[in-house]
């Protein structure tokens, strides 16, 4: 099966699981978590305040050197929207690419995201750590802050006040 025969499967609507395929098409799942849900939400909220030249997608996927990847958030130029509109997977990335860690996430597993997202066109790969600390990476390597969205905190904090 494509990527589009899997989204349109009924088999696979409403597991509680990201799906991505590897490199040889195999589907591979892991669970969602209401953890990543509240983390997801924090980077609407955020984004709304910081970047209006774009819009965020949850479960982003992305077509690769190594299967469909799926980041939990990324975020897109009103450019990029416009010229991929509902592809599904993209085709190429867009600018920012983002993943909710988890305990299964390993660093070599999050090394080999970041290499095919830089390789489909992201500019910039973040990572948010459990405790929702932010790392940014560009192509070239780690970055103090985005340099994309101007303001974005090094930690995100869920706040249930």
């Amino acid at each position: 099966m494509n990527w589009q025969e899997i989204c349109d499967n009924p088999v696979f609507h409403d597991l509680p699981f990201k799906m991505e395929t590897n490199q040889w098409g195999k589907i591979e799942m892991s669970p969602a978590t209401n953890e990543h849900g509240l983390y997801k939400a924090l980077f609407i909220e955020w984004f709304s305040k910081l970047s209006g030249e774009g819009s965020l997608i949850s479960r982003c996927s992305i077509q690769t050197g190594k299967g469909v990847k799926v980041a939990d958030v990324a975020w897109g130029s009103y450019k990029f929207f416009k010229r991929n509109k509902f592809s599904n997977p993209y085709l190429e990335s867009p600018e920012i690419m983002i993943e909710i860690l988890s305990p299964s996430n390993s660093r070599k597993e999050m090394k080999g995201k970041r290499k095919l997202y830089f390789s489909a066109g992201a500019k910039e790969v973040w990572l948010c750590g459990q405790d929702g600390n932010m790392v940014f990476f560009s192509p070239e390597g780690e970055l103090a802050g985005s340099g994309i969205v101007e303001g974005f905190p090094g930690r995100v904090e869920v706040d249930f006040a």
